[in-house]
């Protein structure tokens, strides 16, 4: 795909969220150079930080005492090992790695701006989520309503602001695309990264990028890409699934504020958040999200168990919170 058609897909493409005219510029810009070198700097970066204590809390509305702790007993090593997850966890990485692709991303933008694929409310979308299994997940085998609720009932308990509880709840929720258009869990599910760029070594399973297009093109394989340095996290795109899908509708149809969004839309972009790439592509604002992202990081992860709560108990707290937040009944997905 050249130029020409990558800006004609970009017009067409919400220019708050993807700044499309500076995207477009550097594209010509870099595509008219196309046989000079970028400069690689050093992609040194800063140290990874994790942000496990209280911040900004409020009076807890759970039955918990105001001194539970998500961090308590809990060993971050056994999370996230993917060295041994099962087949279907590498399986599915793979996958991934090599379909998500500039001309992929372009075009899942333009189909989701072009139609609406259901109407329900929250919490039905939540319950139909009760079908899927995450095949990218190594630390669960529970439905997805059951780690939305295990998510947010452990922010609910840590005495978070009742914003927060219900992005615990919803964090997720964009995976309902799997039962729309998606081709396959590999574009719905899994770690997200940037596109357009150097895939970084930090994303996990980084092998597997070699079947990529875009890792042997002359522009998308640099490290800036079709990006400039510090252009801010919002300028980028990062690859298709439910975190953009969730936060496109969250950010047209929600009431929820900025750090809500940012939790939402980059909850599964672990190379940035916990390996600490892609320092060189934020600017000011993405330092102050970042330590967003990372406390509610540790709920998303940590708060994966095996109990499964009754959702009849928790049904009315929730469609309460829902639609504080949420000013129409029925959501447009």
């Amino acid at each position: 795909m050249g130029p020409k058609k990558q800006g004609h897909l970009l017009e067409i493409i919400d220019e708050d969220v993807q700044s499309v005219n500076a995207f477009q510029g550097r594209l010509r810009k870099i595509s008219s150079n196309s046989n000079g070198h970028q400069n690689d700097e050093d992609s040194n970066h800063d140290s990874k930080r994790r942000k496990v204590h209280k911040d900004g809390s409020s009076k807890s509305s759970g039955k918990d005492n105001d001194h539970h702790d998500i961090m308590e007993g809990i060993s971050q090593e056994d999370f996230r090992q993917y060295h041994k997850a099962k087949d279907r966890v590498r399986n599915f990485y793979k996958e991934q790695h090599e379909m998500q692709t500039m001309a992929y991303n372009l075009q899942a933008r333009v189909n989701y701006k072009t139609k609406t694929r259901a109407k329900m409310t929250i919490w039905d979308a939540l319950c139909k989520l009760s079908e899927l299994i995450d095949d990218s997940d190594p630390d669960t085998e529970l439905s997805q309503i059951d780690h939305a609720i295990q998510t947010a009932e452990s922010i609910r308990k840590d005495g978070k602001p009742r914003w927060m509880q219900l992005v615990g709840l919803i964090h997720d929720l964009g995976k309902i695309l799997y039962f729309f258009d998606s081709e396959a869990q590999w574009d719905v599910v899994g770690d997200t990264f940037p596109i357009g760029c150097r895939f970084a070594e930090e994303n996990i399973f980084y092998e597997f990028f070699e079947g990529n297009p875009d890792n042997s093109h002359p522009i998308y394989s640099t490290k800036y890409g079709v990006y400039e340095p510090n252009c801010g996290l919002n300028s980028i795109l990062i690859s298709w699934g439910h975190d953009e899908y969730m936060y496109y509708i969250a950010k047209s149809q929600s009431i929820l504020n900025e750090k809500a969004l940012a939790m939402i839309r980059y909850h599964s972009f672990y190379p940035w958040h916990r390996e600490g790439a892609y320092r060189y592509l934020m600017n000011e604002k993405d330092c102050e999200l970042l330590e967003v992202v990372q406390d509610f990081n540790k709920y998303d992860l940590y708060s994966k168990c095996s109990q499964k709560y009754d959702l009849k108990e928790l049904e009315k707290y929730y469609r309460d919170l829902i639609d504080e937040y949420f000013p129409q009944k029925y959501v447009e997905f």
